[in-house]
């Protein structure tokens, strides 16, 4: 597809304090285009803001909070007077047996994933329409592939992809292409944080490669800046995660076969496991949660 030049586009970033949605907007900003960045943490959004190439803004509020980002849609207009792009890219994650889970954490992850995502497009869909614009998705191999331990988060993922299907369906006589992102594991605080987990690391290490890996951030984000220029409907941040598309009806059945075999081997160890949201990004929601300031 022919590159869409970013220059003077705005792109705004969900998610944007560090990580996925920091490199990106960083990268953007790079290629010329207007960043308004979003997130829980105000501080580390505004460092962030401050080392960008051209015009920033940023903006505190809870992805889930439909007043809060239908404000911040408003004020984005009001500042740069568009908006061309939208990267849905706000997610927390947790881990652990779904019979032991901490149902608030658990239930945080679907709402910041997937209700966070649709609240998001909800937002920023008016203004997309009259820019005949793009959004993208943020979604993982979890959507591609179920795992155990991670009930929720594959859950959330597999919920926006679906999403984002139908959404692209809808919108896409209005102009709006929506493309959606996967990505494997990748060097991130969401998975450095999970790591600390002795038993999540070494279920992790035992998964067959090359989804045993963790994989750098900077190629993982190229791939994404590549794919947003393209306006592409799919985004692989790793090369190899465009082929597992072709086999994923194969893998429920795979995994449960094999995941009932790694979880009796690991079921001595599991009572030990932290169910809670993970990494930096997970406590900053936590204490959003508890009316902590950031």
């Amino acid at each position: 597809m022919t590159k869409v030049s970013l220059e003077g586009q705005v792109a705004v970033v969900t998610g944007a304090a560090r990580g996925v949605g920091e490199l990106l907007a960083r990268k953007l900003s790079a290629r010329g285009a207007k960043v308004a960045l979003v997130g829980l943490e105000p501080d580390a959004l505004k460092q962030v803001s401050d080392r960008l190439h051209g015009e920033s803004g940023f903006w505190h509020a809870d992805v889930t909070d439909h007043e809060a980002m239908a404000q911040v849609a408003a004020e984005v207009k009001a500042r740069f007077g568009k908006v061309d792009i939208v990267v849905a890219n706000a997610g927390v994650a947790n881990g652990g047996p779904f019979v032991e889970s901490d149902p608030v954490a658990w239930r945080r992850v679907i709402e910041v994933n997937l209700i966070g995502s649709a609240v998001t497009a909800r937002a920023f869909l008016p203004v997309l329409m009259e820019s005949r614009g793009y959004l993208l998705q943020i979604a993982s191999l979890a959507a591609i592939t179920p795992a155990p331990m991670m009930t929720a988060y594959c859950a959330s993922k597999s919920g926006v992809e679906a999403y984002a299907h139908s959404l692209r369906a809808e919108v896409g006589h209005k102009g709006v292409r929506v493309g959606i992102g996967y990505l494997s594991w990748t060097d991130t605080d969401m998975v450095r944080g999970a790591d600390q987990d002795e038993v999540m690391r070494e279920l992790r290490q035992r998964l067959p490669w090359p989804s045993n890996k963790t994989y750098p951030l900077g190629p993982a984000v190229d791939r994404i800046v590549a794919g947003i220029e393209r306006r592409s409907g799919h985004v692989y941040a790793q090369w190899w995660l465009r082929g597992m598309q072709g086999v994923r009806g194969y893998l429920p059945g795979i995994i449960g076969a094999v995941g009932q075999r790694e979880m009796r081997r690991f079921e001595p160890r599991l009572k030990g496991v932290s169910t809670g949201l993970v990494g930096a990004g997970g406590a900053a929601d936590e204490q959003r949660q508890q009316g902590i300031s950031p």
